[in-house]
């Protein structure tokens, strides 16, 4: 992932709203929901072990957000969070940590998440499609083992990965929320490599744009792929949980674990392995 702040100002060379604009609060308010993810974590590690999750470990996790909330859910939580962007841990540690005693049970570590297999947890997570980094079989598979390294004996990994027919096609996403719009562009897609170029743009009422506020380049990978690797690591078993639409196409947030769908225009998926 790669930050840029490209703007276009209002005529007449007024500061406009992309000016004051903060793209790090805008994503975790337009992408995140890190109370859902938690609520998924723990449903699934209670459907799998006797004992509730006291440690998570949050892979390439940006500000560290879902951190913040996971260790705001009860005193007995610690948290890691991993990423090679050391500037946005620091946003992260400043935005979330300061004045909330919640720091003490905080580890923020700016590493690669290959070479993160201490301390061992009870959950490690992957957000946001965000392993699609690792663009060759050997890559994933290398992360995968790292990640099965890093949980205790019983532990679980759950991660996201999104697809449909939409998803190897150029067009841009907008979605309205309270103050600005959201758009999710994917430019680019390679049949051959799998390969895809993504931005997330911002705008606002004024007409200013934050452009290509955040940039992806990712291997879309397959859920078959994406599963045979985790068992290749050592995973023990590879659950799929479908999310379920309403009526219009929209996801619902709810989801049931599945073996068979029919495609769709845009389909997201948790994906839980067993240790």
């Amino acid at each position: 992932m790669s930050v840029s702040k490209r703007q276009k100002k209002r005529r007449g060379g007024k500061p406009s709203a992309a000016d004051g604009a903060d793209p790090h609060a805008l994503y975790e308010e337009a992408v995140q929901s890190p109370e859902a993810d938690i609520e998924f974590f723990l449903a699934r590690f209670r459907q799998h072990r006797s004992r509730e999750p006291k440690s998570l470990r949050e892979d390439f996790c940006g500000t560290a957000y879902l951190c913040q909330r996971w260790l705001a859910g009860s005193d007995e939580r610690t948290a890691v969070g991993v990423d090679l962007d050391q500037e946005t841990l620091t946003w992260g540690r400043e935005r979330h940590f300061t004045g909330n005693g919640l720091a003490a049970r905080l580890e923020l570590l700016n590493r690669d998440v290959l070479a993160v297999t201490e301390p061992r947890v009870d959950l490690t997570c992957a957000m946001n499609f965000s392993f699609c980094v690792f663009k060759t079989r050997p890559e994933l598979l290398r992360y995968f083992q790292a990640v099965h390294a890093g949980l205790v004996d019983d532990g679980l990994f759950v991660t996201e990965l999104y697809g449909g027919t939409e998803a190897i096609v150029e067009i841009e996403d907008e979605r309205e929320l309270d103050d600005f719009t959201f758009v999710w562009e994917q430019k680019r897609y390679n049949p051959v490599t799998h390969e895809v170029l993504c931005h997330i743009h911002f705008g606002f009422r004024d007409g200013s744009v934050l452009e290509r506020a955040f940039t992806y380049e990712w291997r879309l990978w397959s859920i078959p792929e994406v599963k045979e690797l985790l068992l290749e690591a050592g995973f023990s078993g590879v659950d799929v949980y479908w999310e379920e639409t309403d009526e219009d196409g929209d996801g619902t947030g709810l989801h049931h674990i599945t073996l068979e769908e029919e495609n769709q225009e845009s389909w997201l998926v948790y994906i839980v392995a067993v240790k």
